[in-house]
């Protein structure tokens, strides 16, 4: 007997008892929605998750720390330096290497100024840096720029007056791109002169005019990886850094045993970036193996994957009690079209037809109830998706993060259409081989 030919018998046979049939398809719906709602949820606060923590930084990005740089001993072993980046750039799935070279810095402009400091990184990180304003400067470009955080404006006051952001909730009138910013490296000729020292020996620091190249995108108020900072290119950072202090110990470098500055720079932190995410632990690994102090979002991502993977199973279970509720319907209407249909499947053996003809029918059957119920319910699964992320808008409530709380991906809505078949046609199985098994002659005299 041909395939369509079966399929033609079991949708028959399932018109004939329409109401049964829509009473156990309803109980497919009502499963297979419960398992794509339920899913759907684990997947999306697993997305928002993700997200929340893209918007904190580079997700490849490995922060390697100098405990000698903070402690200030003279453990030349334990530096960061050049010759250390050279040796991470040369291990596996290292994508690139950026030191962090920080500087204390006064900045001015008009009535206003912030003591704050200044961060040199590699051109190859700057460009990571989303910018509102401005634009990088071209590579051959040998001019310090400074590239601001979003959030750097808050920090200014006034000098006249004293008043800051802090005291009305108003950042102070500074305006980045039109305005030039004059900057002091030498903090501490400032601050003596500015107390009223009367030493001879201590003349009013120089200031130099920086330009701006750009400012992170999002206003004064919104956060992201870059909104504290202020960036330049590190190599420029350092000639800065000689021209302006020549042969005397450069602020925030640590100095020998004698007090003089070593003849190499010395960074705070370096960053290290894998060629891929899925890379990021075994680097980080082996960077810990080699003595290095490191840290990196992906430690946080994988124990909140675990958690949100642990949400997402139960989440699963529970909508999978209705689908597993769905399939005693199946058999239950299925081994009732049995007693109904026994004559008829006499009738049938009796003319000769194939014991597995009879067998498909009956799973066709079945599988087909699970293939309307899947379709219905997943259109009744975007429906309800579509109700929360555009209606309640739990995501922005929950993870503070715009983003849908409900995401059907393809892969669940296709996997959810023929679990449900699979359920349908695996509730079908028994009740099937009760029918391939019949006695024709008992079957023929049932009445």
């Amino acid at each position: 007997m041909r395939f369509l030919d079966l399929l033609g018998m079991s949708v028959s046979n399932l018109k004939r008892r329409k109401m049964r049939t829509f009473l156990t398809v309803l109980g497919v719906i009502i499963g297979t929605a419960s398992v794509v709602i339920m899913v759907s949820l684990g997947i999306g606060l697993n997305g928002l998750m993700m997200e929340q923590y893209s918007s904190y930084g580079n997700m490849t990005m490995i922060t390697i720390y100098s405990n000698a740089y903070y402690s200030g001993e003279a453990d030349e072993s334990s530096f960061l330096t050049d010759d250390t980046i050279e040796q991470i750039s040369a291990l596996d799935h290292v994508s690139s290497v950026s030191p962090m070279l920080r500087a204390d810095v006064v900045m001015k402009q008009g009535a206003y100024y912030c003591s704050t400091n200044i961060t040199g990184v590699t051109r190859e990180y700057l460009e990571t840096i989303p910018l509102g304003q401005g634009e990088l400067a071209a590579a051959n470009d040998d001019t310090l720029k400074f590239y601001y955080g979003n959030q750097v404006i808050r920090w200014f006051s006034n000098e006249k007056t004293g008043e800051s952001y802090w005291d009305k909730g108003e950042a102070m009138p500074v305006d980045f791109m039109g305005k030039p910013m004059f900057v002091i490296f030498d903090t501490n000729s400032y601050w003596q002169t500015r107390g009223g020292s009367t030493e001879a020996s201590v003349k009013p620091p120089k200031k130099y005019m920086i330009e701006t190249g750009g400012v992170v995108e999002g206003t004064e108020t919104d956060y992201n990886n870059y909104s504290y900072e202020i960036y330049c290119d590190v190599e420029l950072l350092k000639q800065q850094l000689k021209a302006v202090f020549k042969k005397n110990p450069i602020p925030n470098q640590p100095t020998n045993s004698k007090g003089k500055p070593y003849p190499y720079f010395i960074y705070e932190q370096i960053m290290v970036f894998a060629d891929d995410m899925e890379n990021v632990t075994t680097l980080q690994q082996q960077l810990t193996d080699m003595g290095y102090q490191t840290n990196s979002q992906m430690e946080w991502v994988e124990q909140a994957q675990q958690t949100y993977g642990m949400v997402q199973l139960v989440l699963g279970g529970i909508g999978a009690v209705s689908l597993f509720v769905a399939a005693i319907g199946i058999a239950n209407t299925m081994m009732m079209s049995i007693y109904e249909r026994t004559k008829e499947i006499g009738v049938i053996k009796v003319l000769g037809c194939d014991m597995r003809n009879i067998r498909n029918m009956f799973l066709m059957e079945s599988g087909f109830i699970g293939f309307m119920g899947g379709v219905v319910g997943l259109c009744i699964s975007y429906g309800v998706g579509y109700a929360m992320n555009h209606f309640l808008a739990l995501g922005k409530m929950m993870m503070g993060v715009d983003g849908d709380i409900s995401r059907i991906p393809f892969w669940l809505a296709g996997g959810a259409i023929i679990f449900a078949i699979l359920v349908g046609m695996l509730a079908g199985f028994f009740p099937s081989l009760r029918a391939m098994h019949l006695s024709p002659l008992a079957a023929i005299r049932n009445e």
